[in-house]
């Protein structure tokens, strides 16, 4: 009952646990939960009637397509991904009005698919463009690929109503073996999804023709099929080099992760070894070179492409919401595939900074893009309709794209699925959330634990064993790479512990603790100095969030004056009352004085008079939330006497 549950076990290292073997009960992801619940995914709900993206679909039924259809070519994967967002949240709740929405879903799309198997409101009706005439840039295998998905979170989470979901989804998938498979149509979507979909649908189904399609899907792409684009050439839809050969992920940063996503899932059910380690090899270089401080993905505003090695701009950051979410599919899928801890490093960085940035706080309007940096302040959404503009610097209720708040709202109802894995000796955790865990490993074995202490704003993370039966078994527990000075204390022993991941076995009973401690106090963060655009400036971390400075923490100052000497002390206060809480950190920093010159360049440097100042930074997925503002993270070192 989780997104990415490996059919052949025996391929992965870790093995996923289901959305109702941890229940979220307090803390941040508590909050975030039910925000998804009472806000975001039932504004998503309204937003599809509202803008007429459901009624397409009856448009579909009645065969009015042609007259009545509205939006963009793919807003059909809205309806999927809130369905799926739909399913994860039932298995939680049981909430009986989003049972029944739900059911309306599946009657709906029963009735709209055609004979065939087809199922898409913008292609293959009189009147309209022809099935499969627009591989590049149609859509339509992303749009089924998104049906598909919530079919089997459908399945997995038995919600009313899966098993006639799931007959819609095997027969588009039926389809597509027969248009795509070996000896029929050799080409592709543009925009990949299908891929790692098709393997979702064999784990559920058993049907080797999907994993096998999924395969093809993979192999085939990187051979030039699809033609060339202004953004980057056929790099835009990773259709330039095949996968196994490349080195690094290239394109559109959404695309490319999503068919990273897939590739892995057919690498582990294939037991490809070779795919496998040629997705590691790009990931890892990803992060490694083209990955913002908050994990975000994407630099290129050209295309929402990833930009080169090192080039991270922090105004222009394009980093799309969808992208941060494609990228925790990815690190978590290597975590399982490999037991590498540092994918769960990802996972926690990409999520509550670059996804936890987009949503405001009353879940009902959303960043598109997550800049880290923001000149002038944003300028507010045309109220009444979806917006045009994804990057002004405000969230927006709805966009004619409108493909975040959807996946953000599957997202936080499946977070669950994220926190923890089995293995034969024991049990890992990965996310600290406030909650219960019950967990099955090994031959039948089972533990129930319970986890508190309030991070990832504190600093203190209790596990409990609540239920076990006395034989040892393995407790995992992960230390992040930013926490030096930790420690694990168990019975009054505490022992310092490195990054990555500390295992503890012994024979536990009903009543044992651990406490792990990971020093969350603030610090100065340094980037590469290959990273042209913030070389010369620092950021401030606190416990896995990104700090940043916003212009109501600071008023009368112009952001693009100030500097912060890394060498003060960095100071914890209260944060404004309107920020949940929050805590806000203060630096000794300095102001420079404006430049009166009429030409911004001349044979000198400009003045440096510089003025002391105390900044106050905040936690960075909290910015925008008070208005239209300034903001930057990564902020000029300032030269103040020592």
């Amino acid at each position: 009952m989780a997104p990415a549950v490996p059919f052949a076990s025996e391929h992965t290292t870790l093995h996923p646990v289901g959305v109702d073997a941890v229940t979220i009960t307090g803390g941040l992801w508590a909050d975030v939960q039910q925000l998804n619940r009472e806000a975001i995914l039932p504004h998503c709900a309204a937003s599809l009637e509202r803008v007429g993206w459901v009624e397409n679909f009856r448009a579909a039924v009645r065969g009015t397509l042609a007259r009545d259809r509205v939006g963009r070519l793919f807003t059909d994967s809205e309806v999927y991904k809130t369905m799926e967002a739909q399913a994860w949240e039932l298995a939680r709740t049981g909430d009986e009005d989003i049972a029944a929405a739900f059911t309306d879903y599946v009657s709906l799309l029963s009735q709209a698919q055609e004979d065939d198997g087809y199922l898409n409101t913008y292609y293959g009706y009189d009147g309209g463009p022809e099935r499969w005439s627009d591989m590049e840039w149609g859509h339509e295998l992303y749009c089924a690929g998104h049906l598909i998905q919530a079919a089997v979170a459908a399945a997995r989470t038995e919600a009313p109503a899966a098993a006639d979901l799931l007959v819609v989804a095997r027969r588009l998938a039926d389809l597509v073996c027969r248009e795509f498979g070996a000896g029929a149509r050799k080409t592709l979507c543009g925009h990949p999804e299908i891929e790692t979909a098709l393997v979702e649908l064999y784990r559920v189904t058993g049907e080797a023709r999907y994993l096998e399609q999924a395969r093809i899907f993979v192999d085939r792409r990187g051979h030039r099929t699809l033609d060339d684009t202004m953004y980057k050439g056929r790099d835009y839809y990773q259709d330039n080099v095949p996968v196994r050969e490349a080195e690094v992920l290239v394109g559109h940063a959404v695309r490319a992760l999503y068919l990273a996503a897939g590739a892995l899932d057919v690498a582990v059910e294939t037991g490809d070894a070779e795919l496998l380690e040629a997705v590691r090899r790009q990931y890892d270089r990803t992060l490694a070179r083209r990955t913002y401080l908050t994990g975000g993905m994407g630099s290129n505003h050209h295309g929402e492409t990833f930009g080169d090695d090192f080039e991270l701009p922090s105004e222009r950051a394009y980093a799309e919401t969808c992208a941060a979410v494609a990228s925790v599919h990815v690190a978590w899928r290597l975590l399982l595939a490999t037991g590498d801890e540092s994918y769960a490093d990802v996972i926690e960085r990409t999520l509550v900074n670059s996804v936890l940035s987009s949503p405001s706080q009353d879940g009902r309007s959303f960043f598109y893009v997550n800049a880290l940096q923001r000149r002038a302040p944003g300028q507010a959404p045309e109220p009444g309709v979806p917006s045009l503009r994804r990057t002004d610097g405000m969230r927006a209720p709805w966009f004619t794209t409108s493909c975040c708040p959807t996946n953000l709202a599957r997202t936080f109802a499946s977070l669950g699925a994220y926190v923890a894995t089995t293995d034969e000796a024991g049990v890992q955790v990965h996310q600290y959330v406030d909650g219960e865990l019950s967990l099955g490993f090994g031959d039948g074995r089972a533990v129930r634990l319970s986890v508190s202490g309030g991070y990832p704003f504190a600093g203190e993370v209790r596990v409990r064993i609540d239920e076990a039966d006395g034989s040892d078994f393995s407790l995992g527990l992960r230390v992040p790479a930013w926490a030096e000075d930790a420690s694990v204390e168990i019975a009054g022993t505490s022992e310092p512990v490195g990054p990555g991941r500390v295992t503890l076995t012994r024979a536990w009973r009903a009543g044992d603790t651990v406490t792990l401690r990971l020093p969350v106090t603030p610090r100065f963060v340094h980037p590469d100095p290959r990273i042209d655009a913030v070389r010369g400036a620092v950021a401030i971390e606190r416990g896995p969030f990104v700090y940043a400075l916003e212009s109501p923490d600071n008023p009368g100052l112009d952001l693009d004056l100030v500097s912060v000497d890394p060498r003060s002390t960095l100071t914890e206060t209260p944060a404004d009352p309107r920020l949940a809480g929050a805590v806000s950190v203060t630096a000794v920093g300095a102001v420079t004085a404006p430049s009166t010159s009429r030409w911004p360049y001349g044979p000198e440097v400009a003045s440096t008079e510089q003025h002391p100042i105390d900044l106050t930074f905040i936690p960075y997925y909290l910015w925008a939330n008070r208005g239209s503002s300034t903001m930057r993270v990564w902020v000029p070192r300032a030269d103040l006497p020592a």
